[in-house]
């Protein structure tokens, strides 16, 4: 019996690409393999990290790295290094930020359901630029600069195609030039491999991805990439600080002067990762920059053809198919007629998932009577089952 049979939980097709609520991605043997190993011993986690961080250094071109609870806890823990640096009195208030710089500017067209991971700090949003003309989201540089002041903590530039919004290179121009770090979302936007680097290059100074969606890591997991001191910050927020100063491992930070004294339980402490996370992060991360985005795509595009074949030649569907690149990945998306199927997008969609096997298909087109077929986290024994069943489903 398995552990879901044990607890009466039903395994589910994902037909839906990385989403949290089905549990993010398969991961690879050797992760697993990487996290069991890793269970087996204790270890110092913050040396732990600190190997970790370099690893996720090397690759991203980053200063430092640090393995988080997934992205948003990256968003979080990186804004709150902005909060208070490496001044401990300020990480004991967090997130109470009264007195304190407590002030993030964002374009208007990069607000989102995510960003309360950066709010979660005690931060309150500066918002600038506009919703309509000139565009989707028009912004001028003028107004990110104006907003910027002695009370601004950073500047947050998600990875979103707002039309009118400013780049992130414009972004980090005018942020630098005041002297303030920008905090970049970057948790869905691998693939490209080459995005791994991407924002540090185009000026990011703290970048949060996924570990749990492309990169095939625990769900539980995530990447912050970016300025050393930002990162160091991080850690001491982070991490387990009941220790005496004596003993403490950071103990010549001390000496240094950079900190006043060892850190309570920081604000992190609610994010803490587990060994076998960092072990299991690591481990993906390594085989996902390994590896090579055609190859991805030409798996995916197999997968899909399986689908596909179900699907042609039925009354009242048609059948778009996207290929990467352009996109950044292949997917099907199945759109209905519903005076010849019988059957709506929402409906189809409750139907996948009431069958057996439930299946979980993609549902962000479904207004435009579109249900998607992403192979992310499909074998191709299940995109059969997923072909065979909306066929089904759709043949009046």
């Amino acid at each position: 019996m398995s552990v879901y049979q044990e607890l009466g939980v039903t395994p589910v097709i994902n037909a839906a690409a990385t989403l949290t609520r089905l549990g993010g991605s398969r991961m690879a043997p050797a992760v697993l393999e990487a996290m069991n190993d890793a269970a087996g011993s204790f270890v110092h986690i913050d040396e732990l990290q600190a190997k970790a961080g370099a690893v996720i250094a090397e690759i991203t071109g980053a200063e430092a790295g640090y393995v988080t609870t997934g992205a948003a806890a990256a968003l979080t823990l990186g804004t709150a290094a902005c909060l208070a640096g490496m001044d401990v009195s300020k990480m004991d208030r967090l997130p109470d930020t009264t007195g304190m710089k407590n002030e993030v500017v964002v374009q208007k067209g990069h607000r989102n359901a995510y960003d309360h991971a950066v709010r979660a700090a005690g931060v309150r949003f500066v918002e600038v630029g506009t919703l309509g003309y000139p565009g989707a989201g028009g912004t001028f540089g003028w107004q990110i600069e104006e907003a910027i002041t002695e009370q601004t903590a950073a500047v947050f530039c998600p990875i979103l195609e707002t039309p009118g919004t400013l780049s992130l290179p414009e972004v980090a121009e005018i942020a630098h030039a005041k002297g303030v770090p920008v905090i970049v979302d970057a948790a869905a936007e691998l693939p490209p491999r080459s995005n791994l680097q991407r924002f540090i290059a185009e000026g990011a100074d703290l970048v949060a991805f996924s570990g749990g969606k492309a990169i095939g890591g625990p769900q539980s997991s995530g990447i912050l990439a970016g300025r050393r001191d930002l990162i160091d910050s991080v850690a001491l927020q982070h991490q387990d600080m009941d220790v005496r100063a004596e003993t403490w491992s950071k103990r010549h930070y001390i000496d240094e002067g950079r900190v006043r004294g060892v850190p309570t339980q920081g604000f992190g402490r609610a994010l803490k990762v587990g060994r076998e996370e960092i072990a299991g992060l690591i481990t993906a991360l390594k085989i996902f920059a390994a590896g090579k985005d055609e190859d991805d795509w030409a798996r995916w595009d197999a997968v899909l053809d399986v689908v596909h074949e179900s699907l042609d030649g039925i009354p009242g569907v048609t059948v778009h198919r996207t290929s990467a690149p352009p996109a950044r990945y292949p997917a099907i998306w199945v759109e209905l007629d519903e005076q010849v199927t019988g059957i709506g997008s929402y409906a189809l969609i409750n139907e996948l998932l009431a069958g057996d096997p439930p299946i979980a298909a993609a549902e962000s087109l479904a207004d435009h009577r579109r249900v998607g077929v992403l192979p992310h986290g499909l074998t191709t024994e299940e995109a059969g089952i997923v072909g065979r069943r909306i066929r089904e489903l759709t043949v009046g």
